[in-house]
C-alpha cells in the first residue's frame, strides 16, 4: 500500500481542523464543562469505591479524557460526509489510489487529533490529586492511542455510508453516547445492577478502554485498581476493538455507497 495518498489526507485533516476553531472549541471545552458541572454537582452526593474515594472530580477525570477522545475522533469523520457532498472525496475514489490508503489516512488523521487534545487534557490531571510519573503518563498515552483509533475507526464506518450530518448526530446520540454512559466513566460498575445492564457494560468494549486508562493513571497504585479487569485484558480488548474497526472500515469503503454516483 502506497503511504503517501495515507499521509496526504491525514494531513489534510489536520489542516482542516486547524482552520475550523470552532471544532476546537466543541471537542474541548464541551468534555471540559461536562467534568467540572457532573464533577461539582454530583460530588458532594456520590461517593465513588473505587480510585479517588470520595473525590468524584478524581474519580470522573479518565472518563472525560474518554469523551474528549470519543468527540474528537467521532466528529473528526463528519468530514467523510462533507467531502463526499462536496465531490472531493469521489475524486479521491477515483484516483489510482487503493481504498485502505484513503481509510487508512482518514483514521489517522481522527487519531492524532483525538490524541493531542486528549494529551493536552491529561495534563490536568494533578489538579485532581492525580500525580503522573514517566511510567503512568507513556502507559496512559499507549492506552489514548489505541482507544482514539478504535474510535475513529468506529466512526468511519458510521460516516462512509451516510449522506447526512443531522443523521449521523442522531446515530451518535442514540448509540455512541450510551457506549460512553455505560463504559464506567459516570459510575462505577456494581454487583447489585439490573443483570442485562451489569452485561452491557462488560461487552461494552469502552468498559475495558477506560479501565485501561485508570489503571495506567494509578500505575503501581494496586489497591486503587484492584477491582478492575487486568491490565492485559484491557489491553487485548481495546487492540482487537482497534483491529476490528480498520478492518471492517476497509470491508465498508470497498463497497459502493449511492452518493458517489450522484
Amino acid at each position: 500500500m502506497n503511504a503517501r495518498p495515507a499521509i496526504a489526507l491525514a494531513e489534510r485533516e489536520l489542516v482542516r481542523f486547524v482552520r475550523q476553531r470552532s471544532r476546537i472549541i466543541g471537542a474541548f471545552a464541551t468534555p471540559l464543562v461536562f467534568w467540572l458541572l457532573i464533577g461539582a454537582g454530583m460530588g458532594r452526593s456520590f461517593q465513588a469505591s473505587g480510585p479517588g474515594g470520595d473525590h468524584y472530580l478524581r474519580y470522573f477525570f479518565p472518563g472525560t479524557v474518554l469523551m474528549i477522545l470519543l468527540f474528537t475522533a467521532i466528529f473528526s469523520t463528519i468530514s467523510i460526509i462533507e467531502d463526499r457532498r462536496e465531490g472531493f472525496l469521489q475524486g479521491v475514489l477515483v484516483a489510482p489510489v487503493g481504498r485502505q490508503a484513503i481509510v487508512l489516512g482518514k483514521i489517522v488523521g481522527g487519531t492524532i487529533l483525538a490524541f493531542g487534545q486528549g494529551l493536552i487534557f491529561l495534563l490536568l490531571a494533578p489538579t485532581v490529586g492525580i500525580h503522573l510519573t514517566a511510567g503512568s503518563l507513556i502507559t496512559s498515552m499507549l492506552m489514548m492511542l489505541i482507544v482514539s483509533f478504535a474510535l475513529t475507526g468506529l466512526g468511519f464506518c458510521i460516516a462512509w455510508r451516510m449522506s447526512s450530518t443531522q443523521g449521523f448526530h442522531a446515530i451518535m446520540n442514540l448509540f455512541l453516547m450510551p457506549m460512553w454512559f455505560l463504559s464506567g466513566a459516570l459510575f462505577p460498575p456494581r454487583e447489585d445492577m439490573w443483570t442485562p445492564l451489569r452485561w452491557v457494560i462488560r461487552i461494552n468494549p469502552l468498559t475495558y478502554g477506560l479501565a485501561g486508562l485508570r489503571r495506567a493513571l494509578y500505575l503501581g497504585d494496586s489497591a486503587a485498581t484492584a477491582a478492575m479487569p487486568s491490565w492485559p485484558l484491557c489491553l487485548g480488548v481495546s487492540i482487537v476493538f482497534a483491529i476490528a474497526m480498520f478492518m471492517l472500515s476497509i470491508v465498508i469503503a470497498a463497497g459502493t455507497v449511492e452518493a458517489d454516483l450522484q
